[in-house]
């Protein structure tokens, strides 16, 4: 499962890795991502009322594919994504339960995380109330279609890999996809605010591998931490300066030892 304004192409490298060790692999885009449309106040966009909606439609894509694909199923998620996949979980919403989760650098919180949680929370309330919640919630500084360089320091140190998502977007122009609004960060907040209810993440009761990078930009390191101690059992594996988001994209070094810990965790999984 993707992070914000991705699209499963980035990762055809990484999925077609786990096909090759005997995994059946299926990908899937969000809602309002991709190619499925906007659901921002323009065509480039992100925007979503409650991560509810994403949840729940992660539920009914879950319910159909474990009826078809032979187990165990392990369920993996990059940024956005890892935090959908585990509030799946920690809401009871997939029937069966996973046999495992992958975390990808999971948004499990927003900077500035410094901040306390609920003085953002009520700042992109405001944002909401005083105008249209389906506006930009941050500047959207590029041309169509283009990428400044600096982004993709925030992404991956290999140009190459990085260099492949703009390929895509200029093949299928229906992929570009601008900033989130301030309904999705509205969103994100109350979905974070919900992972860290007293309780929450001790009840997930999955087998659970948190890989991230503390030298990340986009997510919060913090957060995850907190997170591998709060989940029982849970398996947390951390880069540094080396890794950038996208640790699966990264330099080979860095994407093979990711991959490593990833496939150990899965043969565990197909053990068991």
């Amino acid at each position: 499962m993707c992070g914000r304004g991705d699209h499963y192409e980035k990762y055809l490298e990484v999925l077609d890795h786990w096909h090759r060790l005997g995994w059946a692999v299926t990908a899937t885009d969000w809602r309002g991502q991709a190619g499925s449309g906007r659901l921002g106040a323009d065509d480039l966009t992100g925007h979503i009322d409650s991560f509810d909606i994403w949840t729940a439609d992660l539920a009914t894509f879950w319910s159909e594919w474990v009826r078809e694909v032979p187990g165990p199923h392990i369920l993996m998620g990059h940024s956005m994504g890892g935090q959908l996949v585990l509030r799946a979980v920690g809401d009871n919403v997939l029937d069966p339960v996973p046999d495992g989760l992958i975390l990808s650098a999971p948004m499990l919180d927003l900077f500035p995380d410094k901040v306390p949680l609920a003085i953002r929370r009520a700042l992109a309330w405001l944002m909401c109330k005083i105008a249209d919640p389906r506006r930009q919630a941050w500047k959207w500084s590029e041309k169509p279609g283009e990428f400044r360089r600096e982004r993709q320091l925030l992404l991956t140190h290999d140009a190459d890999r990085y260099e492949d998502e703009s390929w895509w977007r200029q093949q299928r122009p229906e992929l570009r996809m601008g900033p989130g609004s301030w309904g999705w960060v509205r969103a994100a907040l109350q979905s974070v605010a919900k992972l860290d209810s007293t309780g929450y993440l001790e009840g997930v009761e999955v087998p659970t591998l948190l890989l991230g990078t503390d030298a990340d930009r986009l997510v919060s390191p913090g957060a995850i931490r907190r997170a591998a101690r709060r989940i029982p059992g849970a398996e947390l594996m951390m880069f540094g300066e080396e890794a950038a988001h996208e640790f699966l994209r990264e330099v080979d070094p860095v994407r093979e030892r990711a991959l490593a810990t990833i496939d150990a965790f899965l043969a565990r999984a197909a053990s068991a």
